[in-house]
C-alpha cells in the first residue's frame, strides 16, 4: 500500500512539474518568433531526437526501444500519438508567436474536461452529479466563445482535443517514459529531417541563415521539449486520467497570466464570461469529491 501511495505521489509531482514547465514555455517560444512555426517544429523534433538518443545511449536502453517496435499494436499506437503530438506542437507554437496566448490558454483550460469525457466514454469512468454540471458549464463557456468570435474557437479546441487524446492513448502504451518518447521521436525524425534538408536546399532554411544565439535556442528546443514530456509520460501512467485532468490547469493558468500581463493581449468582458464559465466548471469538478457534495455524488444522479 505504501509503495502504491509513493508511486502515486511521484506521478502527481511529475505531471505537475510538466504542466508548470509548459505554462512557462510561451516565454521561450517568443524568443523564436521570427522563425515560422513549421520550421521550429522540424528543429524541435530533430533536436529532441538528438537529446533522447544521447540519453538512451548512455543508459544502454536500445533493447527496450527494439522491443517497443517489435509489437505491432505498440507501433501503431505510438505512430498515432506522435502525429497527434506534432499537430499539438504546431498549433501551439503558431498561436503563441501569432499573439494568441490567451486563446491557447483557453484550450488548455478546456483540456481537463476533455480528459474527463475521454475517461467516461472509453475507460468507463463514472461522473457524479456535480461533475456532469462542470462538463455542461464548460460546454456553455466554449459555445459562448464561439458565438463571441463568430466561428468555432479552433485554436482552443485543437489544443484541448489533441493533448487530451495524446494523454489517453499514452496510457495504452506498454513502455516507460523515456523509451516511449524516444520511439515517438524516431517516428517523427525522418519527416522533420527531410523537411529541414529540403528547406536548406531551396535556400529557405534557418541553418546558416539566423544568428548564432538564435540557432543555439533552436538546439535547446530538444531539452525544453523532452524534459516536460518525460515527466508527463512518467506520471500519467501512475495516476488516474481524472487526476491528470485536474493538474492540467496549472499550465493554462501560467499561460493566461503571461498572455494578459506580460504579452499585453486583449482580455475583454466577453473573454471574461467564457473563461468564468470554464473556471467555474473546473472549481466544481475539483470539489466534486468533497464531503460537502457527497450526498450528490451518486453517478448519474
Amino acid at each position: 500500500m505504501k509503495t502504491g501511495s509513493n508511486e502515486k505521489a511521484a506521478g502527481i509531482w511529475a505531471v505537475a512539474a510538466a504542466y508548470v514547465s509548459w505554462g512557462l514555455l510561451p516565454l521561450f517560444w517568443r524568443l523564436l518568433d521570427q522563425i515560422p512555426a513549421q520550421k521550429i517544429i522540424a528543429h524541435r523534433i530533430v533536436w529532441s531526437f538528438a537529446f533522447l538518443f544521447i540519453l538512451v545511449f548512455f543508459q544502454e536502453r536500445w533493447l527496450e526501444i527494439k522491443k517497443i517496435f517489435s509489437s505491432k499494436k505498440t507501433r501503431t499506437t505510438l505512430s498515432l500519438t506522435s502525429l497527434i503530438l506534432g499537430m499539438n506542437w504546431f498549433v501551439y507554437i503558431w498561436a503563441v508567436n501569432s499573439g494568441h496566448v490567451v486563446e491557447a490558454s483557453l484550450g488548455y483550460f478546456i483540456n481537463p474536461l476533455v480528459s474527463v469525457l475521454l475517461g467516461v466514454l472509453f475507460l468507463k469512468e463514472k461522473l457524479n452529479f456535480w461533475q456532469e454540471i462542470s462538463v455542461f458549464l464548460a460546454f456553455i463557456g466554449v459555445l459562448y466563445r464561439a458565438v463571441d468570435i463568430g466561428n468555432i474557437p479552433w485554436i482552443s479546441l485543437s489544443l484541448a482535443l489533441t493533448f487530451g487524446f495524446y494523454g489517453f492513448f499514452k496510457k495504452k502504451v506498454n513502455a516507460d517514459s523515456i523509451a516511449g518518447l524516444t520511439a515517438e521521436m524516431i517516428l517523427l525524425f525522418p519527416l522533420a529531417f527531410v523537411f529541414i534538408i529540403l528547406m536548406n536546399i531551396k535556400n529557405m532554411g534557418v541553418i546558416g541563415k539566423v544568428s548564432f544565439p538564435l540557432f543555439m535556442l533552436l538546439l535547446c528546443t530538444g531539452i525544453v521539449t523532452s524534459l516536460p514530456l518525460l515527466c508527463f509520460n512518467y506520471g500519467v501512467k501512475k495516476i488516474e486520467l481524472k487526476t491528470v485532468g485536474f493538474l492540467q490547469y496549472l499550465s493554462p493558468t501560467f499561460q493566461f497570466f503571461l498572455g494578459v500581463f506580460v504579452f499585453k493581449e486583449a482580455f475583454t468582458l466577453d473573454h471574461m464570461v467564457s473563461f468564468a464559465l470554464i473556471w467555474a466548471a473546473l472549481i466544481i469538478y475539483s470539489i466534486s469529491h468533497t464531503s460537502f457534495m457527497r450526498k450528490y455524488n451518486e453517478p448519474g444522479r
